[in-house]
């Protein structure tokens, strides 16, 4: 990455936390295979993987979904639609990588691959994304404070959900990788960058598309709000790149939709051709995981909201504080007639917290809009995975040990 130079304290840092994000990976492993020697609430991974392979702790909840796509190359049934083949691709190459190693140093290998190979395949994809590191750069950049970009990166050693994010073959720590990396690019100005990474993340989570929202803020509304002329060149660039991450989207929707409603691909056709937009994703959703606005509000469900509570708490806190505070003021400004001579880009009071730069409202709004999401329209418990795809979840924690320590 470029855009920025580290300083001997910076470089410190940096190493120190590239050490402690290798010493986190290892307590997650062998947090997960202690685990392992435990009763399982549901022992159907050992119909599919032999208990005491290796790869036996990775087979939990959705990666049996991940895995069916993998070693079918498709999806085989309707509600696999629900998720994103980004996943299932990555588990696929590194299993195939780990089948052709294991080939060469003479290991009996079966004809296909199995579900271990897949499952380890996919966790040691797992090993290239952390973000640690990434993080740092991309607070260094906003902040300008050393001490606060290594809080934060510190404080993302210790997610609410270690082991999606770190080793099992979850869309988490891809989603996470891609995400930060393009928000350092969007940082830095380098938008071609920044669009190809929010395009792999939406490759692995449907919301991805939501990432577009730092582009067009960068090239559009940014230099809007600093009143700056925008050329027609950069306008375009903005509508192109904030297109691209809809694309995965996109290619889901319409492979569906062929499969599903073409004349040709099925007698009858399937309920949700008929609706508007033809959306399997919400149908799937629906009908299977009964996720949709307030669905997920009944009596049954407040022990997930119980658990999710710190976390969305703290992001609608951290949220709605920058925005009644930097976000709300910019737009203001904007409308308001500025005086002869001024400075048009805005300022931080002497003050101010470095967390609450006017450069952190787009993450300020995305993550709002995210919060929102997760506790009216989704099984808000995910929260507790998703959260570590956000970085403002761990500004939102720097700012709370750093403004109020009691």
């Amino acid at each position: 990455m470029s855009g920025l130079r580290l300083s001997e304290v910076e470089q410190a840092h940096v190493r120190q936390l590239r050490i402690l994000s290798v010493i986190a990976y290892i307590l997650t492993v062998l947090l997960v295979y202690l685990a392992s020697f435990l009763p399982l609430f549901d022992a159907s991974p050992h119909l599919l993987v032999d208990k005491d392979s290796l790869a036996s702790p990775l087979l939990r909840w959705d990666a049996f979904h991940f895995g069916s796509y993998a070693v079918a190359g498709r999806y085989v049934y309707e509600h696999q639609w629900a998720f994103f083949p980004g996943v299932s691709i990555v588990m696929k190459t590194f299993g195939s990588l780990i089948h052709h190693l294991c080939g060469l140093v003479g290991y009996e290998q079966t004809p296909t691959l199995t579900w271990s190979t897949l499952l380890l395949g996919g966790a040691t994809a797992c090993l290239l994304t952390s973000t640690t590191t990434t993080l740092y750069k991309l607070t260094l950049l906003y902040t300008r404070s050393p001490s606060i970009a290594y809080l934060t990166a510190l404080l993302s050693l210790v997610p609410t959900s270690p082991v999606t994010l770190r080793l099992v073959p979850y869309s988490e720590p891809f989603v996470a990788y891609f995400s930060y990396t393009g928000m350092y690019f969007c940082a830095t100005s380098e938008w071609f960058w920044a669009a190809t990474f929010f395009t792999f993340a939406s490759a692995f989570r449907s919301n991805g598309f939501l990432l577009g929202g730092f582009l067009l803020w960068g090239l559009l509304v940014e230099p809007m709000l600093q009143r700056k002329k925008i050329p027609i060149t950069q306008a375009l660039k903005a509508i192109l790149y904030t297109a691209l991450p809809f694309i995965p989207f996109i290619h889901h929707e319409v492979s569906a939709y062929l499969a599903f409603c073409a004349p040709t691909s099925a007698p009858t056709l399937a309920p949700w051709c008929t609706n508007f937009p033809p959306s399997i994703y919400t149908y799937v959703q629906g009908k299977y995981w009964n996720v949709g606005f307030l669905r997920y509000w009944t009596l049954a469900q407040i022990p997930n909201f119980v658990i999710a509570a710190p976390v969305l708490a703290l992001l609608v806190w951290y949220t709605g504080t920058h925005i009644r505070r930097v976000a709300i003021p910019q737009f203001l400004a904007y409308f308001d007639a500025p005086p002869p001579h001024s400075n048009p880009n805005p300022k931080l009071n002497p003050q101010t917290s470095p967390l609450l730069s006017p450069t952190l409202t787009p993450h300020a709004i995305h993550a709002l809009l995210t919060t929102l999401i997760y506790i009216f329209a989704s099984h808000t418990q995910i929260v507790l995975r998703q959260a570590a795809a956000l970085p403002t979840t761990y500004w939102a924690a720097a700012y709370l040990v750093v403004e109020k320590p009691g």
